[in-house]
């Protein structure tokens, strides 16, 4: 059912759909980088052997939902065999302490034995989304929260266009992403099978793309990729690429990853807040919501360093801007709440709340960022929104 609003008097929007609007994301990919290295942000992070203590600093600090991942490489080793003593023991410490889980099926990896560009593939996607779900439902969880398949756009680009993660591929990305949409959509479906209540955050990151020049071939070229960014959407709902199967209700939740570097120029170049194009946050976050009229989460957000404060709190003020002109916003997740190792030289580490373990397993938590969280969280509360 689509959510309506009036554009001539737009009401606030009043948060309801988790239990905390101010979110904490896990590193959780298992992806594959092209010297054949597996991956595992969830080992690297320390967060295998902390889950409780981790699940136990969010809700000290009232970050009641998370976004955390299963990894399909451990659990489906066999085919068709699944062993869930990795899974388990999080789902298990979430619910010990509270923490409302949105669960991603996958994040750039899968298990060795399957090949991507099979149809084969996608059955064992489905396969695994539904033996998912079963869990959830054998675990007393009432409404579970998926994301089946973090980033169909990014993983596409990075795995089929630039041969940077599995599958290895280059000039595919087109295909590597219809491929993505169709296991999403067997997963959506197979987990609604087992428990029709389930909801959905589709994540991918919110860009904003301006012309390097005013040439009209840079305008447009500037205006394909910004429209890029809705690919995955749009198939999922079935207004692009229909042959796939989307339908309006296989689009859920709307999950939006957003960082400093998230606006760029055509020619890649980066785009600087203080530059005439740049846009703010709430405008991008307006676009989305005219677009598809879907609840709406900030799903990843972070910067590095001693910036991350001042972050969060132009992305907290953004958001609150959104929020007043009836924007669906439901939540701010920060990512990484736990530090990890980067990647790579070239990787992204935005800055987190907590870092890595000591040899006693304990994180040294980032007061400055904890501070501007409490801060946010009691002018959100005073508000009387949440």
């Amino acid at each position: 059912m689509l959510i309506t609003s009036s554009p001539e008097s737009p009401q606030r929007h009043q948060p309801s759909l988790f239990n905390s609007f101010f979110q904490g994301s896990f590193p959780c990919s298992t992806a594959c980088r092209s010297e054949g290295k597996r991956l595992d942000m969830i080992i690297s992070s320390g967060h295998d052997m902390l889950a409780h203590k981790d699940y136990a600093a969010l809700a000290e600090h009232r970050l009641l939902t998370a976004r955390d991942g299963a990894r399909w490489y451990l659990i489906e080793k066999t085919p068709g065999e699944y062993d869930w003593s990795s899974f388990l023991p999080m789902v298990h410490a979430a619910s010990q302490h509270g923490i409302q889980v949105i669960w991603e099926v996958a994040h750039f990896g899968y298990p060795d034995h399957l090949d991507i560009w099979s149809a084969g593939f996608v059955d064992a996607f489905a396969r695994f989304a539904r033996a998912m779900a079963e869990v959830m439902q054998n675990e007393g969880v009432e409404q579970p929260f998926f994301t089946p398949i973090n980033q169909i756009s990014f993983w596409s680009w990075a795995g089929a266009e630039v041969a940077w993660l599995n599958p290895y591929a280059s000039g595919r990305g087109l295909a590597l992403k219809k491929q993505l949409v169709r296991a999403s959509l067997a997963a959506i479906a197979a987990i609604r099978d087992v428990c029709p209540q389930a909801r959905f955050v589709l994540t991918e990151p919110l860009v904003h793309v301006a012309p390097v020049d005013e040439s009209a071939a840079a305008r447009e070229e500037a205006r394909r990729q910004h429209l890029s960014q809705f690919d995955a959407w749009d198939m999922l709902c079935g207004t692009q690429c229909p042959e796939l199967g989307g339908s309006p209700e296989a689009l859920d939740i709307i999950g939006l990853n957003y960082y400093p570097d998230n606006q760029r120029f055509n020619d890649g170049s980066p785009l600087n807040a203080t530059h005439s194009a740049w846009r703010p946050l709430h405008l991008l976050l307006q676009e989305v919501w005219q677009r598809y009229q879907r609840p709406m989460l900030l799903t990843e957000t972070g910067a590095e360093g001693e910036a991350r404060v001042n972050w969060l709190n132009i992305v907290a003020e953004e958001v609150e801007l959104a929020l007043e002109q009836g924007v669906a916003m439901e939540g701010i997740s920060l990512y990484p709440v736990v530090e990890y190792p980067a990647w790579a030289d070239d990787h992204r580490t935005p800055g987190s709340l907590f870092g890595l373990p000591d040899p006693n397993g304990s994180r040294t938590l980032y007061e400055p960022l904890a501070l501007a969280l409490r801060s946010q969280q009691i002018k959100l509360q005073n508000r009387g929104k949440g």
